[in-house]
């Protein structure tokens, strides 16, 4: 059975519920969950709103990630999902989970899969604050 069982780039409300249970395995010991929110501020600048545009190839590049933090951990199922296009403050912007025998690989899972999607996937963030400049962040947060 393939332990990656949720995967997506999506222009909808995301849920943790559908997270959650993507990755529910009676071999695992800890589920860690992650979840990004909009902030409303950055860099001690008020922000207002932001929207995320993804690279055609950033669902592939999104499983390739996936693939390497299951051959590196003990992972018995893992979910990510990224939203793209405009959010508002507080809108859920990615949701990683991933479940492993015992809660520290959990963690340690989570936290390698959240931090390598930011690096690695062409997810782009651009940011309106309130004094209406816009700044275009590398990589999604």
């Amino acid at each position: 059975m393939d332990v990656i069982r949720l995967l997506g780039i999506r222009d909808s409300a995301l849920s943790l519920d559908e997270v959650f249970a993507a990755v529910g395995d009676h071999a695992a010991g800890g589920t860690a969950l992650f979840v990004g929110t909009v902030r409303d501020q950055d860099h001690g600048k008020p922000v207002t709103r932001l929207s995320y545009s993804a690279h055609p190839s950033a669902e592939e590049q999104l499983h390739r990630v996936a693939e390497k933090v299951a051959a590196d951990f003990p992972v018995t199922a893992l979910a990510a999902v990224h939203r793209v296009g405009d959010l508002k403050l507080g809108d859920i912007a990615v949701i990683v989970a991933v479940a492993c025998p015992h809660r520290q690989e959990a963690f340690a899972a989570s936290r390698r899969l959240i931090d390598d999607l930011k690096a690695e996937v062409p997810i782009w963030k651009n940011q309106l604050f309130a004094d209406g400049t816009t700044e275009w962040v590398g990589a999604c947060e």
